[in-house]
This record gives structure tokens, sequence and C-alpha cells, in this order.
């Protein structure tokens, strides 16, 4: 077992050994209490497309790369990952062996959550935005909350009384942490984070219709140039680009689960050009949309696994 400072020596040993009580096989497993997820991997994974929502992820065992956009953020078990809104990404495990798996604890959290633990919203509290997405230091402070909080899946009558006060330690513990105060701009009403962010809800809610950009704008009461840059500053994409990623995934998942043939596929994303789409797709997933199919079958089929850490 590696340790990189974040999980040291006994808070480790418990948290491990909490995780190894309750989880036996690779794979993303949700818990009795909401929003928290653990995944495990004993093998290294290929990059995985996303969708991940307003989330931290304790990395306890391992290490991961995270693509957003062109920009990459890479942590392990020191650090944890928090993502403010919903973003598009590509994940990677690149530590993980079957003698000391990759773990990865996901707490998700909401709007309503950050703002239970800001107490205030001092003038000196409105910062100007950053990437929706950081890595920071995990604390000792932060892996006694998570030890806690883990203990409750052995007396499940104590959850719903016990966890969200727990969960709300966490939150608390990152707010107080340095950058904190950037993600807390995205529940305060007003700030440029927190408007982006609606924008980014829109757009998932309606990737399949014509994005109308000036409108978009508009209804934030933005100029066009300070939306873009908002927007990209955040988000690390174009509106166009951050769409056309939404659509990419969900197409790709059409696909998959549902069996329909590309072009019906483009079609239900929004895409008027079955060969755009096509081109478009090879360039997100490395293959055409059928040959891209059939080789996650048969990959499936050789039984290599998936993680997934996001919704």
């Amino acid at each position: 077992m590696k340790n990189r400072g974040g999980f040291m020596g006994e808070q480790q040993t418990k948290l491990m050994n909490l995780i190894e009580k309750n989880i036996k096989n690779d794979g993303t497993h949700e818990t009795k209490i909401d929003h928290l997820s653990i995944i495990r991997a004993s093998t290294l994974t290929e990059p995985l497309h996303s969708i991940i929502e307003p989330s931290v992820c304790f990395i306890v065992q391992g290490a991961k790369i995270v693509m957003l956009g062109e920009e990459i953020f890479r942590y392990d078990s020191s650090q944890y990952l928090i993502t403010s809104v919903h973003l598009p990404i590509r994940g990677k495990i690149t530590e993980a062996t079957k003698e000391n798996p990759y773990y990865c604890i996901r707490l998700g959290f909401t709007t309503e959550q950050i703002l239970e633990v800001v107490t205030s919203q001092r003038e000196e509290d409105s910062l100007p935005p950053k990437r929706a997405m950081l890595v920071n230091k995990t604390t000792p402070d932060m892996t006694a909350a998570l030890i806690r909080l883990l203990k409750l899946l052995d007396s499940p009558q104590d959850i719903s009384a016990l966890a969200p006060l727990y969960q709300k330690e966490i939150l608390y513990r990152i707010l107080q942490n340095e950058d904190g105060n950037q993600m807390k701009q995205y529940a305060i009403l007003g700030s440029h984070s927190q408007t982006i962010k609606e924008v980014i809800q829109v757009i998932n809610d309606n990737y399949a219709k014509p994005l109308r950009i000036e409108e978009l704008a508009k209804s934030v009461n933005m100029s066009l140039s300070s939306f873009h840059h908002y927007f990209k500053l955040i988000t690390g994409m174009s509106p166009l680009q951050f769409q056309k990623m939404i659509r990419l995934q969900e197409a790709r998942r059409l696909l998959l689960s549902e069996g329909l043939e590309a072009a019906e596929a483009a079609f239900q994303v929004g895409y008027e050009s079955p060969s755009q789409f096509s081109r478009e797709y090879s360039k997100v997933f490395g293959l055409p949309p059928k040959s891209d199919v059939k080789q996650v079958q048969e990959n499936l089929s050789k039984r290599k696994p998936v993680y997934l850490d996001s919704k």
C-alpha cells in the first residue's frame, strides 16, 4: 500500500479496512448512503468518456488522470478532485494492481448542501471565476470525516440521522481548504460562476436543440464576449464544443445500450448530417461509430472491466 501523505498511517489503514470490508469486486459500487459510491479497479483502464456531476472524489489508493477539454488533472492518494458543475470528461486510472487496487470514494453534492455550509456571503467572498474542476490536498480532518461516514455502512439504522452531518462536515472542510472559495461561488446567487452553472444546465437539458449563443448570453444579462470568456474560463471549452461533447457522449450511449444505427443516434442527439457526426465521433472516440461499438462489445465479451466514477 502506497502512502503519499493524504491518508496517513492509522487513518489510512482504517479507511482501507472499511472499504475492503464492503467492496470485494472491481467496479463502481453505490452504497446505502445517498450520493456516496466507491470505485475499485485492479487493472489500469483505457480513457473513459463520461459526464461527471458536481462531486468530490477522494483517491484512497492508486492514481488517476482526468481530462477536461485540453487540460489534464492528475491526482492520487494525497489529493481529491472536486467538480462544481456537470462536465464532459475523459478519465483514466493510471495506478492499480491486483495486489494494490485503485480505490476512490465519490461523494456527490448539491448547491443546497453548499449553501447550508456557507454561513455568510461576505463581499470579499466574491472572487473571479476559475475552472469548475480542481485538485487539492486531502487533510487529516477530511479523512477522519470520511472514516465516520463509511463506518455507517455497518450500522444502516444510523445512516438517515448521521450521514447528512458527516457529509456536511466534509463539504465544510473542503470550503475551508485552499481554493474553497472558488467552489462556494457556484452556489452564490448572482456570481458569474453560478450564472454559467445555470447555462450549463440549460445546455445539458437541451443538447439536441440548436445552440443560440446570443440568446443564452442575453438570458443571463451578459455581453457575447463576456459570455464566451466566462464559459471557457469555467469549463475549458467554448459553448459549442461543450454541446458537441455532450451530444457525442449521449450518441455513444444510444449506440451501445439501445443498439441504434449511427444515423438514427446522430439524429436523436441533434446532428443533421450523418457524415459530420461520423467525422466528429471518430475524432473524439478514435474510431467511426460502427467500429467503435464493435470494439467496445469485443472488450466486454473478454470481460475487460469498465469503471465509472460519474453518472
